[in-house]
C-alpha cells in the first residue's frame, strides 16, 4: 500500500490552490507529447461503471481553430447582451478565452452511446456519464498545473456548431473546449475574483447537515 505523508498532502493542497482557469498564455510551444501525457492522466480518472466515456479531439487544423474562435466571438456577443448597466460594462472588459494565444486546443466529449461498462450505474442517473468526463478534465487540469502548464476551459460556445466544426459522432456530447499552454503569470486567486466579478466563498456556505 502506498502511503502519502504530511508534506505530500500539503503540496497537494497547494496544487489545488494554485490551479487557475487560464486565459492569458505565452507563445512558447508545448513539449512534444505534452497533451498526450495529459490525456493519459485524465484516463486514470474514475468513471461510472468503468464506462470511460471521455473522448478527446486535439484541434490542430488552423481553419477549424478559426471557426471555433469565430463561434466564441458570436456567442460572447450574445452573452454580453444578457447583461445591463455596470454589469454589462464589466463583462465587456473580461478576457474569457485564450483561443488566439494558446498553443494547444483540445475538445472533450462524452460518448453517450458507448457500451463500455454495460450501463452499470447509469439507469437511474444517466448524467453520470457527463460527470465522469468532468472528473477526467479536473484530473488533467491538476496534472497540467503540476507541470507548469495552464488550462483554460472555454464554455461560451455553441455545442451544435462545435460538433459541426470538428465533425464528431452524433452520440458524443460536447463537454469542454480547453486551451492549453504556459500561462503568462501565476496567481493563487481566480482571475474573475481579481476582476471583482465574483469572490470565492467559504465551504460553510455550501454545506448542510441533516
Amino acid at each position: 500500500m502506498v502511503e502519502f505523508d504530511d508534506t505530500f498532502r500539503q503540496h497537494l493542497r497547494e496544487l489545488f490552490v494554485w490551479r487557475r482557469d487560464v486565459r492569458r498564455f505565452r507563445s512558447d510551444p508545448l513539449p512534444e507529447g505534452a497533451i498526450e501525457r495529459l490525456i493519459e492522466t485524465a484516463c486514470l480518472s474514475p468513471s461510472v461503471g468503468l464506462s470511460q466515456p471521455w473522448r478527446f479531439v486535439t484541434v490542430d487544423d488552423a481553419a477549424r481553430r478559426r471557426a471555433v474562435t469565430d463561434d466564441f466571438k458570436a456567442c460572447n456577443a450574445d452573452a454580453l447582451n444578457c447583461y445591463f448597466g455596470d454589469r454589462a460594462a464589466r463583462y465587456a472588459t473580461l478576457k474569457l478565452s485564450g483561443l488566439d494565444q494558446a498553443p494547444g486546443h483540445l475538445a472533450v466529449f462524452a460518448d453517450k452511446a458507448s457500451s463500455i461498462g454495460h450501463g452499470l450505474g447509469r439507469a437511474t442517473m444517466p448524467e453520470t456519464t457527463e460527470y465522469s468526463v468532468v472528473a477526467a478534465i479536473t484530473a488533467m487540469w491538476l496534472s497540467a498545473r503540476a507541470d507548469g502548464i495552464g488550462i483554460g476551459w472555454v464554455s461560451i460556445l455553441s455545442p451544435d456548431r462545435i460538433h459541426a466544426i470538428l465533425d464528431v459522432p452524433h452520440s458524443w456530447k460536447f463537454i469542454a473546449y480547453l486551451c492549453i499552454g504556459y500561462p503568462e503569470a501565476e496567481c493563487d486567486r481566480p482571475e474573475l475574483e481579481q476582476a471583482k466579478w465574483e469572490h470565492r466563498r467559504g465551504a460553510d456556505e455550501f454545506t448542510l447537515r441533516r
